[in-house]
């Protein structure tokens, strides 16, 4: 089976031997066997687990590319009538540690009911949606790369919560 261990940046590449599309937690992986879309099977063979990005590309061992695309999944739509108050809900699901993708007027989490209820207890606007889900790198967890460069940080244990 071809193993894939490097990752090249949307827009970095140009000509992929096949696509895969997946959802969120198929995209933040290490290690493991996929079949993309024309049949092809390799082994993604990261040496740390690493969000695979929209139109970023897997380089196998012989050289050729598989396109990544983002799978829609169903989330829920967090809106407000001003920024500010945006703002506001993107700081109660910041300090809850939740994944969200920040959007323009809007931020899209996972469904949760718990969260739901207390964002509409916050005025927010709460809506299902079915979209492709890329929540923002974490400033302790999956950090912006380089093409072809994959990161290891290091966190001391003097971080805190405060």
């Amino acid at each position: 089976m071809l193993r894939a261990d490097t990752i090249l940046a949307a827009g970095s590449w140009k000509d992929s031997r096949d696509t895969i599309t997946l959802d969120f937690d198929d995209r933040f992986r290490r290690r493991k066997a996929y079949v993309a879309e024309g049949g092809l099977a390799f082994l993604l063979d990261l040496p740390e687990a690493t969000v695979l990005r929209d139109g970023d590309a897997l380089r196998l061992e012989d050289g050729s590319l598989v396109a990544v695309r983002a799978k829609p999944e169903p989330l829920i739509e967090v809106t407000a009538g001003e920024a500010i108050s945006l703002a506001r809900l993107a700081w109660h699901l910041g300090n809850r540690h939740l994944p969200a993708e920040i959007d323009g007027a809007r931020i899209l989490i996972r469904h949760d009911h718990v969260i739901e209820t207390m964002l509409r207890g916050l005025g927010a606007g709460v809506q299902e949606v079915l979209a492709p889900f890329n929540p923002e790198g974490g400033a302790y967890g999956e950090h912006n790369r380089a093409a072809a460069h994959p990161h290891t940080h290091h966190h001391g244990d003097d971080h805190h919560h405060h």
